[in-house]
């Protein structure tokens, strides 16, 4: 297969891509996995020959301490069209696992096409750092918001931010989005007990703000949700192109 187009929309909606950048990144070839829930996507302590992308469904970044191993921190989420580990591309070994939420399918690029890509293409291989550099404002984000926010505030952060990401590379619309994480996931994502989750989910859907059935989200109240979460999406990067 050729890469996926998700991850051409989410640079375009930061970038110019011309038809020569265009040409390149659609004949990059991938190879196509699906992982079931749960499943370990890329395991840790490995040295990668590949990065990978999210076609469809989600992934997340998972720590495991040592000597604590039914203690879980997920420190990051990866929808469509994200390279879940293109660090791996220029560290010697990958330090947490990534799993798969939900029903999700991968997208496998070698790296030796990636080093190909750095060498002959500057201006798609300043894009790539710039997708490292938006994870780290991404994970840095959510460090504030773990230390400002309260349960549902930081809750409703999180939702504002997943429902902009997937509606940047045409995922979701119309403030409806599926989100394929159990409570108990949600509460390893945001460091609370599933109970302070499930009080968080609850608080929403009292103040009108969501409709949440299942893995299923419609926002009633986008600005309402905003100003709860205190959500500016500039670190997202998502001006760039109107700059």
């Amino acid at each position: 297969m050729a890469l996926t187009e998700y991850f051409i929309r989410y640079l375009q909606q930061r970038d110019e891509l011309s038809a020569r950048d265009l040409a390149k990144l659609r004949a990059i070839p991938t190879r196509t996995r699906s992982f079931d829930n749960g499943q370990t996507i890329v395991p840790a302590g490995t040295e990668p020959t590949e990065s990978c992308l999210v076609l469809r469904g989600m992934a997340g970044r998972l720590h495991i301490l040592p000597g604590r191993t039914t203690q879980r921190v997920v420190s990051a989420l990866h929808v469509p069209g994200d390279f879940m580990d293109l660090h791996g591309f220029v560290l010697s070994e990958v330090q947490e696992s990534i799993v798969a939420f939900g029903l999700t399918e991968v997208e496998f690029v070698e790296h030796s096409h990636l080093e190909e890509l750095t060498r002959n293409h500057p201006h798609l291989t300043r894009l790539l750092w710039m997708t490292t550099a938006i994870d780290g404002a991404i994970h840095r984000q959510w460090l504030v918001a773990a230390n400002a926010l309260r349960s549902s505030a930081h809750l409703a952060h999180l939702i504002c931010e997943i429902y902009t990401r997937l509606a940047a590379v045409g995922v979701a619309k119309n403030h409806r989005m599926t989100l394929p994480l159990l409570q108990r996931e949600l509460a390893c994502i945001l460091g609370y007990s599933p109970i302070h989750i499930n009080r968080a989910v609850r608080d929403l859907r009292d103040r009108k703000l969501v409709r949440w059935s299942g893995t299923e989200i419609e926002v009633l109240d986008w600005p309402g949700l905003v100003r709860l979460a205190r959500f500016d999406p500039g670190y997202l990067d998502l001006e760039r192109k109107r700059r």
